[in-house]
């Protein structure tokens, strides 16, 4: 009989490439992510230019930036799925592709409804990057960095927001604001020619090859059945409460890196590429949170591994406290001081939340938990975060909208409780119910 811990526990230590190759691979894959983001953000950073040119509304503007969201939301399940029986990296190849080409539309845009539309394809693009491309990553190099490089991936995508946002902000203040999306458009470009000229699934193949070996099932028993899938993810009501409340937590940092470069164009009176700039430097904050509080997290639950729940909650928390007093300031040093403090949890939860799934479903169907992950911060944060504070702003104002926004982390911290009170066993050791399940469909 096949368990779930056994298959975790062989897989391999030394990945089957070299270790050049591997942070070759990583290096590209994360210069691709940065072309993700990049293609996602820099929108945020011509809102003053859009909003004074055509007129819109700050519901129409959060529309733009949501759409991107909403589809990979929607998407990144499918389209992850199909990636594992396509190929990874042709479909990593086409995805860079797409995204690429609808920013370069962007940047033809003639009015609301083609820029909506060729926002709507960048969301297509970019559904299934993250998923797939850490699936890409993590299989070339050993266990113990896993971890590492997770957090880094993560956090690259906010790294990517900030090189979007400070491009487009200063390429549109000098040629315009099509220049900012045909600029980061033809970046995006390059990097596919190099990445499919150097990574092929060829060169892949010995380190899936082994993965699979390691597993040490018949082919029969590999098939999961979607039904399996759905009861080893939603029979964990732990699974479920890190889901929602990642996504919770999300919903702030898609709200407020949205809009912030509005916000201090409008309330301190910042020109267009001082403010993208300025909010380019709180999305870096944010990045560097993401890691910063995944290493903390492993130090601190090495040992204590309940602690990953507790540190997620109290992330959650803090964020909440700092932005919640900060907002309700008058602009000034003391509120970007404390402004920036909270934009350092607003990502914090995103390493524990990545833990705690590889903790509690099956090795067997990571991918598949990971994408429902994203699916959650999607569709619960990422997505409707700038459209929610835009809808707000139309009527309370901008400002108003952003106090009431840091309350969201508040729920985040009680799902995160609920899901800790329900957890039957420390992260790392499976889930009873996934594991059952299991087992009934290798018997």
């Amino acid at each position: 009989m096949h368990s779930p811990e056994a298959e975790a526990d062989r897989l391999p230590e030394t990945p089957a490439v070299s270790r050049a190759y591997a942070w070759l691979v990583f290096a590209l894959s994360f210069g691709l992510l940065l072309s993700d983001h990049m293609s996602r953000q820099v929108l945020s950073a011509v809102f003053p230019s859009l909003k004074m040119e055509w007129g819109l509304s700050d519901t129409q503007m959060g529309a733009l930036s949501g759409i991107v969201a909403l589809m990979v939301g929607l998407l990144t399940i499918p389209l992850s799925l199909l990636a594992d029986r396509w190929g990874r990296v042709r479909s990593m190849t086409l995805m860079a592709t797409v995204w690429s080409v609808a920013t370069l539309g962007c940047a033809l845009s003639a009015n609301f409804g083609e820029m909506f539309a060729a926002r709507l394809v960048v969301g297509v693009g970019e559904a299934a990057y993250g998923s797939v491309g850490t699936a890409v990553v993590l299989a070339l190099f050993p266990r113990h960095q896993r971890a590492s490089l997770s957090g880094a991936l993560m956090a690259g995508g906010a790294f990517g927001a900030v090189l979007g946002m400070a491009l487009g902000g200063y390429i549109a203040a000098r040629v315009g604001w099509r220049w900012s999306f045909g600029a980061i458009a033809l970046f995006g470009l390059i990097l596919v020619v190099i990445y499919r000229t150097t990574v092929t699934e060829r060169r892949l193949r010995p380190a899936q090859d082994v993965q699979r070996a390691a597993v040490a099932q018949p082919p029969a028993r590999r098939t999961l059945t979607f039904r399996f899938v759905l009861k080893a993810l939603f029979s964990t009501p732990s699974f479920v409460c890190v889901c929602v409340g990642s996504g919770l937590q999300l919903f702030i940092m898609g709200a407020v890196v949205a809009w912030m470069p509005s916000y201090l164009n409008r309330y301190y009176g910042m020109a267009i590429v001082s403010a993208g700039v300025t909010a380019a430097v709180f999305v870096l904050i944010g990045g560097v949170g993401m890691t910063v509080c995944g290493v903390l997290t492993d130090r601190l639950s090495r040992h204590r591994p309940a602690c990953t729940w507790r540190m997620a909650i109290a992330y959650s928390l803090t964020c909440c406290a700092l932005l919640g007093v900060a907002l309700r300031l008058p602009a000034g040093r003391l509120q970007m001081v404390l402004m920036g403090a909270g934009a350092l949890f607003m990502g914090g939860t995103a390493g524990p939340a990545g833990a705690m799934v590889a903790g509690l479903i099956p090795a067997s169907i990571h991918a598949t938990a990971f994408a429902t992950l994203a699916l959650a911060n999607n569709l619960l944060g990422l997505a409707p975060g700038p459209v929610v504070l835009g809808v707000l702003a139309d009527r309370i104002g901008l400002l108003g909208a952003l106090q009431v926004i840091p309350f969201v982390a508040l729920a985040a911290a009680l799902v995160f409780a609920l899901g800790e009170r329900h957890s039957t066993r420390a992260p790392g050791q499976g889930a009873p119910r996934a594991r059952a399940e299991q087992r009934r469909t290798d018997a």
